[in-house]
């Protein structure tokens, strides 16, 4: 019988059936801070690695949008990783979900399991765990929209519940050794400061996106830690900019950055997102 995971956050994050889910994807896209209309015009460049918002979409899917926009430049990818930080303190400190489907309103996605396997094989940091992901948001809100510019695909879910840099650092060099040579997408889901003023928070953050730009994930910690950036998913990332650098990427672009107050008009106490682009060397 084949494992399935429900979604947790459909009706509440993002919209809870097939027909309204797309017109709401469509609206990220098409909004004032979204990208424009999708066109897809496939390449064969390597697929590049993202960083994400993973709050509801109406609050944080035009930034997004962004990110998953830019993807129709590139080729269509082998597999996805997915980086998610563990909201919730349930599970291991590393959690790789087991076999199975991770079921959305548009369908079905089929977990890697090959892949999966792989990645514990190649770094005992891993855990084949289901129970961190039963509640978890933050890679779960990624799979439509990627169902929405791919359709199907399949994808190894890492829910990261130990975000201190040495965990993370080695998270990132396990999935760099995983997928060397391999046309593998990897996302880091993650939001920036919490609840403070519009213009605070655009200003914190752009500190932190300043080291992610360099590709440095240490600084990145220093800074969060100086600058007290309640930045949620900041292991996912490191995880991702340690891969990236190993796979020969020097640096990553910010497409997009904006806070709630952009989407939802209060600007008194917003969440701030990004939605930033790496090109890997190899």
């Amino acid at each position: 019988m084949v494992r399935r995971r429900r979604p947790a956050v459909a009706g509440a994050f993002y919209e809870g059936t097939r027909e309204r889910l797309l017109k709401q994807i469509e609206w990220c896209f098409t909004s004032s801070h979204g990208p424009g209309p999708v066109e897809r015009k496939w390449s064969e460049r390597r697929v590049p690695a993202l960083i994400c918002p993973h709050a509801g979409y109406m609050y944080s899917g035009p930034v997004a949008a962004h990110a998953y926009g830019s993807l129709t430049a590139y080729s269509r990818p082998e597999s996805v990783i997915i980086f998610g930080p563990n909201h919730y303190g349930i599970g291991t400190m590393v959690s790789i979900y087991p076999e199975g489907v991770w079921q959305t309103p548009l369908g079905d996605v089929p977990i890697d399991g090959e892949l999966s396997r792989q990645l514990v094989e190649a770094s005992d940091i891993f855990f084949v765990d289901e129970e961190s992901h039963r509640r978890e948001h933050s890679i779960e809100v990624q799979l439509p929209l990627l169902q929405y510019i791919y359709g199907d695909f399949s994808f190894v879910p890492v829910c990261i519940n130990d975000q201190s840099y040495d965990t993370c650092v080695a998270i990132g060099e396990a999935a760099a050794k995983v997928v060397d040579g391999r046309n593998t997408l990897m996302i880091a889901s993650t939001d920036f400061t919490h609840y403070e003023p519009h213009n605070q928070v655009l200003s914190k953050d752009r500190k932190a996106l300043e080291a992610i730009e360099r590709l440095d994930a240490r600084e990145m910690y220093r800074v969060i830690e100086e600058e007290d950036i309640s930045m949620c998913g900041y292991g996912a990332v490191a995880a991702l900019l340690t891969a990236a650098k190993a796979l020969g990427a020097n640096k990553a672009k910010v497409l997009k950055q904006a806070t709630s107050g952009d989407t939802g008009g209060d600007y008194t106490s917003v969440v701030g997102y990004a939605a930033c682009l790496i090109e890997l060397g190899r």
